[in-house]
């Protein structure tokens, strides 16, 4: 991921030789985490240094290099430290869906993946500590180099950090950069004149190297006269400023001396730009923020970086320089009026609204929210069309922070319609790829805008995807509220379909809070609503969920045919990523109802379209049950290799109650070989995770299984405190599998 190496850079000897003293002596110290920080003020190369540097060690980091830049000092908001990790995550090869969404667990597998590598870690533009600690790998194989404004002082004392200041370039030196990038585009200018143009610049490299591409551009011309424009500009800045600050007005100045000298089409592009709602952008965002054909946006943008006022990034991506982000921003609020800076903001908010629309009918074809009708498009914006659910998933995975900043954006500017539309129509995707990704603040911000416009049916959407997210963080509180919401907003709307689908959320609420009668009514009453309706997809999924509740009350012929139907209905919709949810639960009822043959058959076709659709959670449920099959047959070796593959699996989704579930068939096939101590431990990890999340079924028959072993360990007081707390969780759960382990604890709890 490291940048390419900068064009003519120049000097920073002494820096450099820093950086390997620094390498050197951390390498030294095989317990400790080795951090270097590049500390000084804004444009003094802060950046480029580290770049230059890290190419020239990466052959000691022969692992890779991870690079992110953190936009401590952007004009909008910085990168959290939890947005870097799923970054590095997915430029490690982790799979979307098996990103945990627990900020922490992100973190845990980070590190895990690094662990045993040699690699280098660039954090660019640290505003702070907070930003930096969770992306420290654990050990001391990787490098971590920071860069930022500040000192960092917490990394010092507490990591260990080396720091490196920079300050601005001698005059020499100065004058060495001018001349290198100027070098075979002019004749040799006076030494004088250059010094002259160093002083006007700060010599700062980031202004530098701007005054030094202007330069270059305009060979015949003589370097007083540029000097005389660029001492120009500083006086006119010099008038309108009010700041103390020497280095920030000479920075502002040559901005300003360089933008003036673009031409009227370019300039109009850069200071546009500056609207642009995301930290960077592609080339038809761009030509939509413009309105002009993504051809013509291309020759600007390329005049642009020209100009060093905009950074190519690669594969059509540009992106601007902290500081050169808030003066385009700066431009336009200055030189636009603001109905042109409202007509722009909104095609390039509308573009991003239609490929999203357009994500949505690629990747999820069948989805219900495909009838939500958008306003055309504004005359200008084109936006893309997806061959394939591939390109539309590639697409949404690259624009995701974009797309976030677009919804914050839009309701900022009152574009409220826009605001909630975005997030409902990436509620599919984003539900199967990062549901717990940051979506629900944004998807509150869509409420919000939804109330302040009188879109109901956009509020009730809305809510139902917020009742998803809080249901798998295992919020049920919150995410039954917000399916009540759901459904009352559905019901004065006349949306019986959606009244249906906020009943099919309450009733999965419930059922994860152990309310099975009230989880079997929902369904109940959501499956006739389905059958009025006649929607097979409805039908299915009520079925299936009706199936697995029954299983939970020990109805388990019912449980089985439900689940039947469900397979058959899905099969004939075509629906095969849903069939093989629903082909794991069938195998797992089949095997409690003591068919294991049959299991057999069922579980390699769900694997099959797990893999085909790189769905991660499928994959590790039938790990899980797989190791459930084999507990049943005797085979405790097989089920420990499939449970664990089934907790790796399930850690990396950030389902940490089925990774749980995982763990303690785990610790059955240890029990199976007689492994008391090591089928203890695992009983005991996960029924820690049972009871932080509030799963009592599951840490019951989880602790009752920690007392048998208990028992065999010759420990029977700790045996009989775990049989006492199974009594205590069952004393209200329904249902005949809860009487039955009750009544099994009762008959084998050991008096006092």
């Amino acid at each position: 991921m490291l940048p390419g190496d900068v064009r003519g850079f120049v000097n920073r000897v002494s820096e450099l030789r820093r950086l390997d003293q620094a390498l050197a002596v951390e390498s030294a110290d095989p317990n400790a985490v080795a951090v270097s920080v590049i500390a000084g003020t804004a444009g003094v190369g802060k950046t480029a240094l580290a770049i230059r540097w890290a190419h020239r060690v990466r052959d000691r980091f022969p692992d890779g290099q991870l690079y992110v830049n953190l936009r401590g000092y952007d004009p909008g908001a910085p990168v959290t430290a939890d947005y870097a990790l799923d970054h590095f995550l997915r430029a490690l090869e982790v799979p979307a869906g098996q990103i945990p969404a627990d900020p922490q667990a992100k973190a845990g597998l980070f590190r895990s993946l690094v662990a045993d590598r040699r690699m280098l870690v660039i954090l660019d533009n640290a505003a702070t500590v907070g930003q930096v600690r969770p992306l420290l790998p654990g050990t001391a194989s990787c490098l971590v180099l920071v860069t930022s404004r500040s000192r960092l002082r917490g990394l010092v004392v507490r990591e260990g950090a080396h720091r490196v200041g920079v300050e601005t370039l001698s005059d020499d030196e100065s004058v060495t950069l001018l001349r290198t990038v100027t070098d075979g585009y002019r004749a040799e200018d006076d030494p004088g004149e250059l010094a002259e143009l160093a002083r006007l610049c700060a010599r700062l490299p980031l202004a530098l190297r701007i005054a030094a591409e202007r330069a270059a551009s305009r060979p015949r011309m003589p370097l007083r006269d540029l000097i005389r424009d660029l001492r120009d500009e500083s006086s006119l800045w010099d008038a309108l400023s009010t700041e103390d600050d020497d280095e920030a007005d000479a920075v502002r100045t040559v901005f300003a001396w360089s933008y003036r000298a673009l031409p009227p089409e370019a300039a109009h592009m850069f200071r546009l730009l500056g609207l642009h709602p995301g930290t960077e952008f592609s080339v038809d965002a761009a030509a939509a923020v413009a309105g002009v054909a993504p051809g013509q946006a291309r020759h600007l943008l390329d005049s642009l970086v020209g100009a060093h006022l905009v950074e190519d990034i690669g594969a059509d991506r540009y992106q601007f320089h902290d500081l050169m982000r808030a003066y385009a921003s700066d431009q336009a609020h200055h030189e636009e009026p603001p109905e042109n800076q409202h007509v722009a903001l909104r095609r390039v908010l509308e573009w991003y609204l239609h490929c999203a629309s357009a994500v949505r009918a690629a990747a999820s074809p069948g989805g219900y929210n495909t009838s939500l009708a958008l306003d055309p498009p504004t005359t200008g914006v084109t936006p893309l069309v997806f061959p394939d659910r591939g390109h539309a998933v590639r697409w949404y995975e690259q624009e995701r922070a974009n797309l976030m900043a677009a919804t914050r954006a839009a309701a900022a500017s009152g574009l409220d319609r826009i605001a909630w539309q975005i997030p409902t129509v990436l509620m599919e995707i984003n539900g199967d790829r990062d549901p717990l990704g940051g979506w629900s603040d944004v998807e509150w911000i869509g409420v919000e805008a939804a109330r302040r416009v009188g879109d109901r049916d956009g509020e009730a959407v809305l809510h139902e995807g917020l009742g998803i997210k809080y249901r798998l963080g295992h919020r049920l509180s919150e995410a039954e509220e917000h399916y009540r919401l759901a459904r009352e907003l559905f019901e004065q709307i006349g949306d019986r379909a959606g009244v249906a689908r906020a009943r099919n959320g309450l009733g999965l609420t419930h059922q994860r809070a152990d309310r099975l009668d009230e989880a079997r009514a929902e369904f109940e009453q959501g499956l006739a609503l389905a059958r009025e309706l006649r929607s097979p997809y409805l039908v299915a999924t009520f079925l299936g969920n009706l199936g697995c509740v029954q299983q939970a009350l020990g109805r388990l012929d019912e449980a089985e045919r439900n689940l039947r139907d469900a397979v058959s209905s899905l099969r004939d919709l075509g629906e095969q990523l849903e069939e093989s949810f629903r082909l794991v639960e069938l195998a797992d009822v089949v095997i409690e109802s003591g068919q294991p043959a049959e299991a057999r058959e069922i579980l390699p076709r769900a694997l099959a379209v797990a893999r085909d659709h790189d769905n991660a959670i499928v994959e590790g449920n039938v790990f899980l049950v797989q190791a459930k099959l084999e507990l049943a047959e005797g085979a405790p070796e097989d089920a420990l290799a499939s449970s664990q593959r089934a907790a790796v699996t399930m850690r990396q989704c950030g389902y940490r109650g089925m990774e749980a579930r995982a763990l303690a068939a785990a610790g059955a096939a240890y029990q199976q070989l007689e492994r008391f101590d090591e089928a203890a431990a695992f009983y005991r990890r996960s029924a820690a995770t049972h009871r932080e999340l509030g799963d009592r079924w599951h840490l019951a028959v989880t602790l009752d299984r920690l007392a048998a072993v208990l028992t065999a360990l010759d420990r029977p007081d700790e045996a009989r405190d775990a049989w006492r707390e199974v009594l205590l969780l069952l004393a209200d759960l329904p249902g005949p599998r809860a009487a039955a382990l009750r009544e099994h604890v009762e008959r084998t709890l050991p008096p006092a």
